[in-house]
């Protein structure tokens, strides 16, 4: 059942980093409209939750709207060899996240798209999700300017950060990832992520915690993305050793510039 903002204490190492990345990084400021981008995964219903916590207790006054976009595989039927079990139609997610943002209390909207589909069927699949996420990304920041928001916040975290290290590494042939604090359009967005010094357990932890009912993935590329291959690679890497994972994102701000090429 989903607990109250303001009856949840936050475990302190949990909270300690919360203000560290938000402090270094300096995510919100006073008066700030905060659009939180809500898959329906855990990462960003924690977001949604841990937001609203310390807009309770924080000097500064901000927005908060969430907003989730059902990517528009409800009823939709896989061609052949996109998932493993093709012909059963998938459940769509507008309904399960909407009932998770009327418990959390949030102002939201809810917006359906054919994104997902349309995405794979686009060169037969082989390149959906990066057509899906340019697709979602895009509308995002439509939405961020028709709803006077200044920031867009992301569920990203430690993990996510390492990933997408990786995937640039391995197949765009670059030395970048996402970045706490992003300014986009001259300043007028900033993608923002509150997340990014806790790892999964972290997260999932305060979903707990919270009592957030996370919404399955209806994609039918979730276990065969690029992404899915980079995490199985990581976890062969490290061991899911915490202390190697924790050094590969230490190493991502200790960048050695003059024995790179």
């Amino acid at each position: 059942m989903p607990v109250p903002a303001d009856a949840v204490t936050i475990p302190p190492e949990i909270n300690r980093l919360v203000g560290r990345a938000m402090h270094r990084y300096q995510m919100l400021a006073d008066g700030d409209r905060v659009m939180i981008a809500v898959s329906g995964g855990i990462d960003s219903l924690v977001l949604c939750r841990l937001l609203d916590c310390w807009r309770r207790k924080a000097p500064i006054h901000y927005e908060l709207l969430a907003v989730h976009l059902d990517m528009g595989f409800s009823g939709y039927l896989p061609p052949p060899g996109l998932t493993d079990t093709p012909g059963i139609p998938l459940s769509g997610t507008s309904e399960l996240v909407r009932e998770q943002l009327v418990a959390a209390g949030l102002p939201f909207h809810i917006e359906e798209t054919a994104f997902g589909p349309e995405a794979l069927a686009a060169e037969a699949g082989k390149n959906g999700c990066y057509h899906c996420a340019a697709r979602r990304r895009a509308r995002l920041f439509e939405l961020a300017r028709e709803q006077d928001c200044n920031k867009l916040a992301f569920g990203h975290h430690q993990e996510d950060i390492i990933e997408t290290f990786f995937l640039n590494l391995l197949y765009g042939g670059n030395l970048s990832t996402m970045v706490p604090n992003q300014h986009l359009f001259s300043g007028r967005l900033s993608l923002i992520r509150p997340l990014a010094l806790l790892d999964k357990a972290m997260v999932r932890n305060l979903g707990k915690l919270f009592g957030v009912q996370p919404v399955a993935n209806p994609c039918p590329l979730t276990e065969r993305s690029k992404r899915r291959e980079v995490r199985d690679l990581l976890a062969t890497i490290t061991g899911n050793d915490p202390q190697r994972r924790a050094s590969i994102f230490a190493a991502l701000g200790n960048v050695r510039r003059d024995y790179l090429l």
